[in-house]
């Protein structure tokens, strides 16, 4: 290995095998609770709170449901935000993955 495209080439695959790695890990499953609010306050901070029946019909007055398929995440000013259109590629890859 004493040629610098050689070594060039070596270091070009063991980078590519380190990349394949990392986009072929499967997502981390969001584990939401029974029984348990989640809020996303004023102040941006996350919370739980958990919830029993008292006033559960003035939670629900004016509560939508979320459609199948949304995707939320916090942008880089730190607000949060859903997206319900496609976010998979057809080989169900994530499409807004690691830079390359």
């Amino acid at each position: 290995m004493k040629s610098p495209v050689l070594k060039a080439l070596v270091a070009v695959a063991a980078l590519c095998a380190l990349t394949g790695v990392t986009r072929a890990a499967p997502p981390e499953t969001w584990e939401l609770k029974p029984d348990t609010g989640y809020a996303y306050g004023k102040d941006g901070k996350t919370l739980a709170y958990k919830m029993g029946t008292k006033n559960a019909d003035m939670l629900l007055k004016g509560a939508k449901k979320v459609p199948k398929g949304t995707l939320f995440f916090v942008g880089q000013n730190g607000q949060l935000y859903m997206r319900t259109a496609p976010y998979l590629e057809g080989d169900g890859s994530f499409s807004f993955g690691a830079d390359d």
